[in-house]
């Protein structure tokens, strides 16, 4: 029997990358899967080749999530796993050199839409649900060029604890899961150019102490691990690295 049955699971952001990965586990263990994204085309290709249902709709627009969650409430009712997976590395710019529009962007998406995602889906939880953050390991590191980004992410690794001690009363847990240097295509949208991709790319690995970059099914087999109440039923309030030891 697989482990989600008669389980609604949503994800964010769920048509590429750990998303559609996370999806697809999902699905494989029995769960009913509604992803979201941005681009109608992108999502409904994404959701016929899971076997999910697509909703279109931006994390970062708060009357996106109010119609995903009235669809939600009006056709299933109740929700026992949401994976707030949605965002965006926006672009990489000193302090000095940001644009108002490049921090209101990725702020919109990886801080207020994840957090009114949370929000807004809360009455919709089951007793005993499992919500998921995907932060990052930059949350708390402080590389140059990435403030933006970075300081998106500590925002999250905040309020999923803080969020993890107010639902616990109805044992639903939050957790996050934290990636490292991951092979999706979260980079190229950044607007790196191929060669200077190669190049980042070759710098990392030999920065992590394994020696490679992670994968989206890395990063989705922790979400399912913290989505199951038998597995992790006494797990609140945890962040997951998944880094190749690069925080070391």
């Amino acid at each position: 029997m697989n482990k989600f049955n008669n389980k609604l699971a949503i994800v964010t952001g769920g048509n590429s990358g750990i998303g559609y990965a996370t999806a697809k586990e999902l699905v494989a263990e029995g769960a009913k899967v509604i992803i979201t994204g941005r681009r109608k085309d992108a999502i409904e290709k994404a959701a016929k080749e899971l076997g999910a249902i697509p909703f279109v709709a931006d994390q970062g627009n708060l009357n996106d999530l109010d119609s995903l969650k009235n669809e939600v409430e009006k056709q299933y009712g109740k929700v026992d796993i949401l994976f707030i997976n949605a965002g965006i590395t926006g672009t990489l710019s000193s302090i000095e050199n940001m644009s108002a529009e490049n921090f209101d962007q990725v702020m919109n998406i990886n801080f207020k839409g994840a957090y009114f995602t949370l929000s807004k889906f809360t009455p919709l939880l089951n007793d005993g649900a499992s919500v998921v953050f995907l932060s990052s390991n930059v949350a708390t590191t402080y590389k140059p060029n990435s403030s933006v980004y970075q300081a998106s992410k500590a925002a999250l690794n905040s309020i999923a604890k803080t969020a993890a001690a107010e639902l616990a009363p109805r044992k639903i847990r939050v957790n996050l899961v934290s990636p490292g240097p991951t092979k999706t295509e979260i980079m190229t949208k950044a607007g790196l150019d191929r060669d200077t991709l190669e190049g980042l790319n070759d710098w990392l690995i030999n920065v992590i102490p394994l020696k490679k970059m992670g994968t989206a099914e890395d990063v989705a087999k922790a979400v399912i691990y913290l989505s199951d109440n038998k597995i992790a039923s006494f797990m609140t309030g945890t962040e997951i690295l998944i880094d190749g030891g690069m925080v070391l």
